[in-house]
């Protein structure tokens, strides 16, 4: 069990992955702001930013707009956070948790006040999120809005998640202890989810080769689910490393045999 006291819980960070319009990141900024959130990242807007007419809808929450980082790729974004919701309509092709924003809000809740850095990955106005960049996060939140009309604003989604973190925050629950290792950080999870594709793209996995892009996806989803701590990351690379050192060794061996195979045939 962790010794890890609890502590004042840090705000999760917003992640917006291609926002288009510069009114919404400023609505963002200003719900944020409503709701003590303060840090927003922006993953490849389509107009670029700084953009002016942001801070004309963040009705003053010039604080998150000032601080905001722009980063290419989602995995560049939450590089540093051990855990990520993806808020998204639609669970689409990966078997993850889905949650209500107020179950991710409380598991948010007990991870950062643990210590641990997490993150809520909101998709853009009209795309939403990709599959791949969902395989990347440790569940997806769901905002239970009526069938009948699935219309939600970018601000309003933003507004539903931040508000159940609020709620936490002004109710005081006694943050749970972790009785296990933290969660690894997702930059040491994408960097073994690369090493094992490297390495299985080497010994052929990938057949038929179109389905590399949803096999890598599938792979990604259930190692996340695993929650892996930085400890287990170490041991899983150096099980793939073992791997792939014996695919070499037999290789070397098979090459051998053939070589000396072909020398006693020319000798004959």
């Amino acid at each position: 069990m962790s010794d890890t006291a609890p502590r004042d819980p840090t705000p999760p960070v917003v992640i917006l992955d291609r926002s288009q319009l510069a009114d919404n990141i400023g609505s963002v900024a200003r719900v944020m702001a409503n709701f003590g959130l303060s840090e927003l990242r922006l993953v490849n807007p389509r107009d670029g930013w700084p953009q002016e007419r942001a801070w004309a809808t963040a009705s003053g929450a010039d604080w998150v707009l000032e601080g905001i980082k722009v980063f290419d790729t989602v995995a560049d974004a939450i590089h540093d956070l051990n855990i990520v919701f993806a808020t998204t309509a639609r669970p689409r092709e990966t078997r993850q948790p889905v949650r209500t924003p107020r179950e991710s809000a409380r598991i948010l809740y007990d991870e950062t006040s643990a210590g641990l850095k997490c993150g809520l990955l909101f998709g853009g106005e009209r795309a939403g999120l990709e599959t791949t960049d969902i395989a990347l996060c440790a569940g997806i939140t769901t905002i239970p809005i009526d069938p009948k009309h699935h219309s939600l604003n970018l601000a309003q989604a933003v507004a539903i998640n931040a508000y159940e973190w609020r709620t936490l925050i002004l109710d005081a629950p006694p943050p749970r202890f972790r009785e296990i290792d933290p969660p690894a950080s997702n930059d040491l999870l994408i960097g073994m989810y690369e090493h094992l594709e490297t390495e299985l793209e080497n010994g052929g996995f990938f057949h038929p080769p179109e389905k590399k892009r949803s096999m890598s996806q599938n792979l990604r989803v259930m190692l996340g689910r695993a929650q892996f701590s930085e400890q287990e990351v170490a041991t899983f690379r150096g099980v793939i490393h073992a791997l792939a050192q014996g695919r070499g060794r037999v290789l070397a061996k098979m090459a051998a045999k053939a070589a000396a195979d072909a020398k006693a045939k020319s000798e004959d």
